[in-house]
């Protein structure tokens, strides 16, 4: 028994265990490196300790530093949470070792399914489908090349002790093989330490379906539904949601029952989940999924999970971990409703999907207190003030709403989004809302490769609505929030004869100069000139009038910027400095730039050397990520201005090319 927990984690799902764990009567700690000193879970812990610099391989990688903090804390138990050590069966035996309990599944069944191409094997001897492809031990390139035209096109490359789509190519043809085999190889020894990959067979209308699994010391097992898992982008979950649409109720009991059998497989105890592939192009069927893999740790979707249930799943592991029964058996669990989660991220999906960096001047949700009882939850790593850093992942929050149907729980995440404001850094807002309206989303017809499908319409650049550049000129000329007889419009009182005041102000709007004139009405009131676009500020704020519709809007002054929310999009104003000398020497084309801070992993260029529009030139690590930056034009490349594992900011330039001939 114990009754202190340290928490081997940092972000929201530090947050979320603290919570639960405070809420149980238990004493927590935190630990954090030099760049959270004053995050949310260090708040929000009784006790913090300080393990390290901000790399995580010198803070939140070190078991050592981990297991001393716990030992000195007095803590009993230590939770990873998810990521970082949560699957390294070495820091298990370790924690084990220092007379700590580990709040997870044992060493051994971390090893067994830590390895794909072995949980696989696992797998099929205990009879749980598994999809066909090569497994094996050998990774000789052409080897692999062979196995791949064996198994057939399309096929999909994966590091074999990879996550989070991290190390994973889908090959379409034979020519494209070895450039992805490179790739895939490359991040999964980045991400994982491990260049080996499988090859399996690509599953053509694809569904990602998981089980959540749960089991206790004393040999119960039982299963707690399943998540669809299938909007994803580069491999990546983007909404989840429980349960998963049009599954049939033989279907659901066969894929939990197979779920529940490769948990006692691998003598599994605690919180887990069976990831299956299934084919969706004739709807889900007995006969038509197969085993991926198991993750042997919390998921980050687990809140649909607790919607549906009603339960807290770091509660059951918890009392698993002090050696407890399962708290329900599988005949007293039953599914309520329906939830849906959204991932909220700074990146930016107009730049296929690039992580930000910023510090959150503005990170509003909307009140659950707005939306029945339950049907509404925020879990957030991050406060307004705190900043994203390029040092861990850049999710901002998971926002969850539950409804009675699909349709409704749909309804209430598509107004809570909306309602959402953050500023300081690009977000996907505007794209999650696209996705959740997706005619085929609404529809249930889901598969993996909607969101590549229709990629264009989902990350297209937002249309400014016509009163947006209202509001901020509004903001930017502080008039809207100055209390009466104290603004500039007062200022001017007497000075003016004839007619209405008018003021413009000048913005820049994704570096275009934009002019508003506005022009009073009255005390509290303007339009913009030329048009019926009005504006009325009362003490609840701003209301805007469009051909007669009246709605609440609202824009925020920070600094020489302004940000205006309409729908749960964000559009960002500059309020140039008129002293401000403009750089006439702008590279336009001639340049290659980081679009993110990161690392140089590979230069493909040198100085002389010809190349032509969309050739790549360098790839970037950021985020454990790849990313390839290519030529924008045919030319010559005139500088190298960045070396093969250089450390380069967001911005900073690595190659040019000669100028353009006139």
């Amino acid at each position: 028994m114990f009754d202190k927990i340290l928490i081997a984690n940092r972000g929201e799902i530090a947050a979320r265990v603290i919570t639960t764990a405070r809420r149980m009567g238990l004493k927590t700690v935190a630990v954090h490196s030099d760049a959270d000193t004053e995050a949310v879970h260090v708040r929000l812990a009784d006790e913090a300790v300080q393990i390290g610099p901000a790399p995580v391989g010198e803070s939140y990688l070190k078991s050592e530093a981990i297991i001393d903090a716990a030992k000195r804390t007095g803590a009993g138990a230590i939770h990873p949470g998810y990521g970082f050590l949560s699957e390294n069966p070495d820091f298990v035996e370790a924690v084990e070792a220092a007379g700590l309990v580990f709040v997870g599944p044992p060493a051994s069944a971390i090893r067994a399914m830590g390895l794909k191409d072995a949980a696989k094997k696992r797998m099929e001897e205990a009879g749980v489908p598994v999809v066909p492809g090569y497994h094996g031990e050998g990774q000789d390139a052409s080897m692999l090349a062979e196995e791949a035209l064996r198994i057939g096109y399309p096929v999909l490359i994966k590091a074999r002790a990879g996550g989070g789509g991290k190390g994973m190519r889908l090959v379409e043809r034979a020519e494209d093989f070895a450039d992805a085999l490179e790739g895939a190889q490359a991040e999964g020894k980045a991400s994982f330490g491990d260049a080996a990959v499988l090859v399996e067979k690509y599953v053509t209308s694809p569904r990602h379906v998981e089980i959540q699994v749960f089991a206790d010391s004393h040999g119960n097992v039982v299963h707690l539904f399943e998540r669809d898992c299938s909007l994803q982008r580069r491999h990546q979950k983007v909404i989840e949601e429980a349960p998963a649409p049009g599954m049939p109720e033989h279907v659901r009991a066969a894929m939990g029952a197979a779920a529940v059998e490769a948990a006692r497989a691998i003598g599994y105890v605690g919180a887990g989940t069976i990831e299956f592939i299934a084919d969706g192009s004739e709807g889900l069927r007995e006969d038509g999924f197969w085993f991926m893999e198991m993750n042997t740790r919390l998921q980050v979707e687990h809140p649909v999970t607790e919607a549906i249930t009603g339960l807290d799943l770091v509660e059951w592991q918890i009392r698993v971990a002090r050696g407890e029964t399962l708290p329900l058996r599988q005949e007293d669990l039953r599914i309520d409703g329906h939830a849906v989660e959204a991932r909220l991220y700074a990146e930016d999906a107009e730049r296929g999907f690039l992580p930000a960096t910023g510090r959150l001047e503005r990170l509003r949700f909307p009140e659950a207190a707005c939306f029945e009882r339950g049907a509404l939850r925020v879990d957030a790593g991050v406060t307004e003030g705190d900043a994203i850093t390029p040092h861990y992942d850049p999710m901002i929050a998971k926002v969850i709403a539950h409804g009675a149907t699909r349709a409704e729980a749909l309804s209430r995440l598509v107004a809570a989004l909306e309602a959402t404001q953050v500023g300081g850094t690009v977000t996907n807002l505007g794209f999650l809302a696209r996705l959740l309206r997706h005619e085929g989303f609404a529809a249930g017809e889901v598969d993996t490769g909607l969101i590549g499908r229709d990629l264009d319409t989902l990350t297209a650049k937002a249309e400014m609505p016509e009163h947006v550049p209202v509001l901020a000129a509004l903001a930017a000329a502080g008039l809207d929030h100055s209390p009466e007889g104290d603004g500039p419009w007062d200022r001017l009182r007497g000075f003016r004869h004839w007619g209405a005041s008018e003021i413009h102000v000048v913005l820049e709007h994704e570096g275009e100069p934009l002019e508003v004139a506005l022009r009073r009405d009255g005390p509290g009131h303007w339009h913009r000139a030329g048009t019926q676009i009005g504006v009325s500020r009362d003490t609840r704020g701003l209301e805007v009038t469009v051909s007669g519709r009246r709605f609440r809007a609202e824009a925020v002054r920070h600094g020489n910027r302004v940000t205006v929310w309409d729908a749960g999009r964000a559009f960002t104003f500059a309020i140039p400095d008129p002293l401000a000398v403009a750089d006439a020497a702008g590279t336009g084309g001639d340049a290659i730039a980081a679009p993110m801070p990161g690392l140089v992993k590979r230069m493909r260029a040198e100085a002389g050397q010809a190349v032509e529009k969309g050739q790549p030139l360098a790839i970037l690590e950021a985020m454990k990520m790849e990313h390839t930056l290519t030529a924008p034009r045919d030319g010559v490349v005139a500088k190298v201005l960045a070396s093969e594992g250089s450390q380069v900011s967001d911005g900073d330039l690595l190659l040019t090319l000669e100028p353009q001939d006139e």
